[in-house]
């Protein structure tokens, strides 16, 4: 996989990943390919650890560029072909973010917090400052009270200093280039909507759950549709949880692995849905013999 990656890519994306610099990695056009390619990587390892755990899998989703991997996974996408596409992604996304200076920032509040009216009066600050379209809102719904706020970086900077008035318990910016899943993100579209014209498009062979709703991907149009909606949409991976692990009383969860690089899905599992979370393994790609 990772051979394939350089051919695609033009470089040695195993070394970075394994060796760093940490600043080049953390660039989001090196990032989410690293993310796609690891997370790929990872089911490998759990396909020859544990067969049955592929064989016997449902569902399958995977938060913002992760959905590529599942969508790879489920049969929907060649490998090579969905690599491309994330390479192509990913340089959009760097673009995007060079345009205007933006940011993310994790935020934990209340059940009475108003994040909308929070994000109002964010751009509104930015207006008093000469900001003609400042951009901020919700960009990822992680689980109960968990949010991720993106925008203008006056924005962001004018929540984390008046936190306590919005009810925002606490904040914390992320180090991540630009304002991903908002309107900053426009500049983005046609280069990615254009690649997806270009590689092929299966029905997943599992259910897929989408970033942009939580509904489970119906035919190719809609993977396409949703991919390139996904951009400048908040990622519901909340409510993509509950659509996955709605149960009766009484029945019994799935397995759940996480394949790839850090636990946080499943520390978001475990907030959104407890009884789930005891099913659930990590499977990264190294071991610490390795």
């Amino acid at each position: 996989m990772f051979t394939v990656a350089q051919k695609i890519l033009g470089y040695d994306l195993l070394s970075l990943c394994l060796e760093g610099p940490e600043e080049e990695l953390m660039k989001t056009v090196h990032c989410q390919p690293a993310v796609f390619v690891t997370s790929l990587a990872a089911v490998e390892r759990l396909s020859q650890e544990n067969p049955q755990a592929i064989e016997m899998c449902v569902a399958a989703a995977g938060f913002s560029v992760g959905e590529f991997a599942a969508l790879v996974f489920s049969g929907a996408m060649d490998f090579a072909e969905a690599l491309y596409a994330v390479k192509v992604r990913a340089e959009a996304m760097q673009k995007a973010s060079e345009l205007v200076p933006s940011g993310m920032m994790s935020v934990v509040g209340r059940s009475e917090t108003n994040y909308k009216y929070a994000c109002l009066q964010a751009k509104e600050h930015c207006k008093s400052l000469g900001i003609e379209k400042p951009v901020c809102s919700v960009a990822n719904y992680l689980f109960p009270d968990g949010r991720v706020i993106a925008g203008h970086r006056q924005a962001l900077d004018f929540l984390q200093k008046n936190s306590r008035r919005f009810d925002l318990m606490r904040t914390q910016p992320l180090p991540v280039s630009g304002a991903f899943h908002t309107e900053l993100m426009v500049s983005a579209i046609e280069p990615l909507r254009d690649v997806l014209r270009q590689v092929e498009v299966r029905r997943p062979d599992i259910n897929v759950h989408s970033n942009v709703d939580g509904k489970r991907y119906m035919n190719e149009r809609h993977v396409r549709r949703q991919l390139v909606k996904q951009l400048v949409s908040p990622v519901k991976w909340e409510q993509t949880m509950h659509e996955v692990y709605e149960r009766m009383q009484g029945e019994s969860f799935p397995r759940t692995y996480e394949v790839g690089p850090g636990k946080q899905l499943g520390v978001m599992l475990q907030r959104c849905n407890r009884k789930a979370f005891k099913t659930y393994t990590h499977v990264q790609v190294t071991t610490s013999k390795d």
